[in-house]
Order: C-alpha cells, then structure tokens, then sequence
C-alpha cells in the first residue's frame, strides 16, 4: 500500500454544524502544497428547498487573504459548471438524503474560502460540514493531525 498520509492536511473550511443562516468563512491557506480537493458534507435538508428558500456554497480564492475573486470552472476539477460569483453548488430541490460532494481545485491562488449562503427562510436547519485535504506537499512527511 502506498503512503497517502505523509503528502496531506485536512482544514476545516466549514465546521459540523446544522445551519438555518450563512456560515462564516474562514481562509485556508495552501501554503506549502500543489494541491487541494474541497469535500462537502450536506445532510438531509431541513426543509424543502427551491429557487427561493435555498442554499448555495460558494468558493473564492486569493493571492493575499485580502482581496477575493470567485473561482472558474478552469480552476476546478469535478464539476460542469460554476455559477455566477463562484458557486459550486446549489440546493434548490429536495435533498432528502445526506451526501457527499468533491471538488479538485487546480487554481493558482494561495488562500481559499468556502461560504454557505442562505435565501430565503430556513426555520428547520440542514447539517453541513466542509474539509479542504490539502495535497502533494512540499515538505513531507506532514505532521499529524490526530
């Protein structure tokens, strides 16, 4: 088996919680690593989602944790398209079910951030959570994070 631990770490760019209004982002800094895949958790959706009462998770990306822009579809892997001010995905429909999404990013930038952004009226909250594994380090083994 080939040793995947020692070239990675993981940061928590959403923390486990059960939302019902916007997350706060926070800056993980890719510092020392050739790459990053974003991993979001959603759990079962605490109401029914649409066009108006929804959720949409949003990536920006920057040189200087200073000045933000939203990131491209050139600057991701695993996704069709990204919408308008970066949003990677959005929850307009039923989503009864947990689940898991990934997303690589190949950009250029130092600094991301990930935001959950709610419309509309959320009275029953959705569980979400979101890691950045930060990957192909430059200086390895990692230190350890358990």
């Amino acid at each position: 088996m080939k040793d995947l631990h020692s070239s990675l770490s993981v940061a928590a760019a959403i923390d486990v919680a059960t939302l019902t209004d916007d997350s706060t982002p926070v800056a993980i800094d890719l510092r020392g690593h050739d790459g990053a895949e974003i991993i979001l958790a959603i759990g079962a959706g605490g109401i029914t989602f649409s066009d108006t009462d929804k959720i949409e998770f949003t990536l920006i990306h920057s040189d200087d944790d200073s000045s933000y822009e939203a990131v491209t579809v050139d600057d991701l892997l695993g996704v069709a398209a990204v919408g308008e001010g970066g949003i990677v995905k959005a929850l307009v429909a039923a989503h009864a079910t947990a689940a898991v999404y990934r997303f690589g990013y190949v950009g250029t930038r130092r600094y991301l951030k990930l935001l959950a952004a709610f419309s509309g009226t959320h009275t029953t909250g959705t569980p979400v959570a979101a890691l950045v594994i930060k990957g192909h380090g430059q200086i390895n083994p990692q230190a350890d994070q358990a």
